[in-house]
């Protein structure tokens, strides 16, 4: 029996316990200290490095960065925390710390992981010390050797490596040594005649004179000195040092640019006795020595007096002019002269829809959309129309594209001046108005029925009746006389303008176009006919509403047909087109007021005076530009060119080899003489003679 109870373990002897691992004391209430375990607390723990351990079992509990079975061994490398578990995320070879994970950089590193290189200007160990390079150089992140950029070096001789570890050789302060160049100086520069090489990149910096990739070539023909930037002063011929500039004359001229002749102007030859054969005018020089005639831009020949050859112009004639669309080509300049339509510097631009002429200037005057010639202005009328300008419809008869085509409408009717087809007069129906209105019928397209009682039909145009014998009165219904009514026709009718009386009781019947109790007044305005009934055709060109018996339209002047939309026949004018037109040479009539449309190149009230000298075109607005002697259009204003003379405006003169009226006839001159342009007449070289100068 035990007095005091065990807490933690049982009654085995009187006042004696047996505790449970991890408890002691008498009555076995007291927890073993950190150093001890098992029952009564009697074994000493092994744990170490911070670890616990179980006050029961004695195992060890490691702390973060270590393991084994008392905890003695760090983690591995790559591990690290409790139990070993985490791994390092660490790079570029760095250590990880076996408690934390923090890494520890080797030298050249830096960041979280190590996972950068140091920052520039920066190597070494935590990248704390500072890079020496100079001139760009880049140092490397973990010893800061220099690596130089293009053009600098690195003194690399062992004997000299320790004294320049520090200085200017081992940190990019030396430049490359003459004739190389590049990374590490290791390329060889390939500059001639005295160019100078960069060093980065190589590059050539030639010396005067000289030019290329490599300086291997001279300055081009007429420069020198640096860059072959300077421009050559010399003259006549002179040659210029590529280096300096300087000038070397030929023969018969000095001066520093070689300016002067030996012989005075106009004298060539060694004793200075010969006159110069050049056209002087056309001519820059003649050649003191030889003679030989240097021409002015835009001429060409032995003696500079023939011009270029169509499609050159220039220096000596060789270059190629862009004038397109039968252009003029300007001989000296290339300047281009567009011919009439077409316009831009190398007249290869149509001109606009709406104007013509030269450089596209005037503005079209054509009607009724009509197309206009980009060349002249000259009107093409659509079907229909005609004159100058496409202003007046085709005269009646006539029809279609201009006016070519006649009319095939008979018995008065009208014909559309656009597609012919008829509009027939009243009475009168078919294709072409052949055929009278049907028994009954009358009026315009025999619309209108007949009343008549006794008679043979009615009239086709204006429905009077054609009484039978024995019967009168506007219905052919009374048998008594004319003006007589009632009980045995005993009766006077008062009504008039021809009407007749009901036979019965007196009242007045209408004859067409009358109306009222007497039959005293005429048709409303409008309409016409038989009770005033008919309604009026619509009258195109008219001075009121129609004829109130035939129901015809009054025509304005120049207008003519049922409709008044006919315009008066060719060579007509006025009120009913009795008037007769007095255009002549192709001139349209005005069928209104008989004025006058000349065709280019007249004038005058009647189109009988051609356009005075030097004018063209419809109303001689147009000024001529022919030169030399040349004749102008007056239709057109084109030119036709006397002999010797080519080109738009005859200012050309005949190409080379050619002479003559068009230029058609072929010189015959031989050994190189020059050949007249307008007679052919052959001037012969020194030494010849004879009339082609074959002798």
């Amino acid at each position: 029996h035990c007095a005091d109870k065990c807490v933690h373990g049982r009654c085995i002897a009187p006042n004696t316990c047996q505790c449970e691992p991890g408890w002691g004391g008498p009555n076995c209430s007291s927890a073993c200290d950190s150093d001890h375990w098992g029952p009564h607390c009697s074994s000493r723990c092994q744990c170490k490095n911070g670890a616990l351990c179980n006050p029961i079992t004695g195992a060890c509990l490691c702390a973060s960065g270590f393991k084994g079975w008392r905890c003695e061994e760090r983690c591995d490398q790559g591990t690290y925390g409790n139990d070993c578990h985490q791994k390092c995320q660490c790079q570029n070879g760095a250590t990880c710390d076996h408690v934390t994970g923090e890494c520890r950089c080797p030298p050249g590193y830096t960041g979280a992981f190590c996972e950068d290189l140091c920052p520039p200007g920066k190597h070494g160990p935590q990248c704390e010390e500072r890079c020496p390079c100079q001139n760009g150089g880049i140092c490397h992140h973990v010893t800061g050797e220099c690596t130089c950029p293009p053009g600098w070096m690195v003194r690399t001789d062992l004997m000299l490596r320790f004294f320049f570890l520090h200085t200017q050789g081992m940190v990019c302060g030396q430049p490359c040594p003459e004739g190389r160049y590049g990374k590490n100086c290791s390329q060889e520069c390939q500059c001639h005649n005295g160019g100078t090489c960069d060093s980065a990149t190589g590059q050539c910096y030639c010396s005067p004179g000289y030019t290329g990739e490599r300086c291997q070539d001279e300055c081009p023909v007429g420069t020198y000195g640096v860059q072959c930037a300077e421009i050559c002063k010399c003259m006549n011929g002179g040659k210029c040092y590529h280096i300096s500039g300087a000038c070397l004359c030929e023969a018969g001229y000095t001066g520093e640019h070689c300016e002067t002749r030996l012989c005075p102007e106009g004298i060539y030859g060694l004793k200075c006795d010969k006159k110069c054969p050049c056209h002087m005018l056309n001519t820059w020089s003649c050649h003191p020595m030889s003679g030989e005639c240097s021409c002015k831009p835009g001429w060409s020949g032995l003696y500079c007096n023939e011009t270029c050859s169509p499609g050159f112009y220039g220096e000596a004639c060789q270059q190629i002019c862009s004038c397109q669309n039968g252009a003029d080509c300007d001989s000296v300049t290339g300047k281009c002269t567009c011919a009439p339509g077409f316009k831009g510097a190398a007249c290869g631009t149509p001109c606009l829809p709406g104007t013509y002429g030269v450089n596209c200037s005037s503005v079209c005057n054509c009607k009724n959309e009509a197309i206009c010639s980009p060349v002249d202005g000259s009107c093409a009328c659509k079907a229909g129309w005609h004159g100058v300008d496409c202003s007046i419809n085709c005269p009646s008869g006539t029809w279609g594209l201009g006016c070519n085509l006649t009319c095939q409408c008979l018995n008065g009717g009208a014909c559309n001046a656009l597609d012919g087809t008829c509009t027939c007069a009243p009475g009168w129906r078919g294709e072409k108005c052949e055929l009278p209105c049907q028994d009954g019928t009358y009026g315009m397209d025999c619309a209108e029925r007949c009343d008549c009682s006794h008679a043979d039909g009615c009239h086709p145009t204006t429905g009077y009746c054609r009484c039978l014998p024995g019967w009168s009165g506007i219905h052919c219904d009374s048998v008594c006389a004319e003006g007589q009514w009632g009980p045995n026709c005993s009766l006077s009718c008062y009504c008039k303008n021809g009407a007749s009386c009901s036979p019965d009781d007196g009242i007045c019947e209408c004859a067409p176009g009358y109306r009222g109790t007497t039959c005293q007044r005429i048709c409303s305005p409008g309409f016409y006919g038989h009770r005033c009934s008919q309604t009026c055709p619509q009258c195109v060109h008219s001075s009121g509403p129609c004829h109130h018996i035939t129901g015809l339209c009054d025509c304005l002047p120049g207008f003519t047909g049922a409709l008044c939309n006919e315009v008066c026949p060719s060579g007509r004018f006025g009120k009913n087109c009795i008037g007769i037109c007095t255009c002549t040479n192709n001139g349209t009539c005005n069928p209104i007021d008989r004025s006058c449309q000349c065709y280019p190149g007249w004038i005058g009230s009647d189109c009988s005076q051609p356009c005075p000298p030097s004018h063209w075109g419809p109303n001689c607005i147009h000024t001529c530009n022919c030169h030399n002697g040349a004749y102008c259009s007056a239709y057109d204003g084109e030119c036709k060119c006397t002999p010797g003379w080519t080109g738009l405006y005859c200012t050309q003169r005949c190409p080379l080899g050619f002479y003559g009226k068009d230029c058609a006839l072929i010189c015959q001159c031989q050994n190189g003489a020059d050949c007249d342009h307008i007679s052919g007449q052959c001037t012969c070289r020194t030494g010849f003679m004879g009339k082609h100068c074959e002798q």
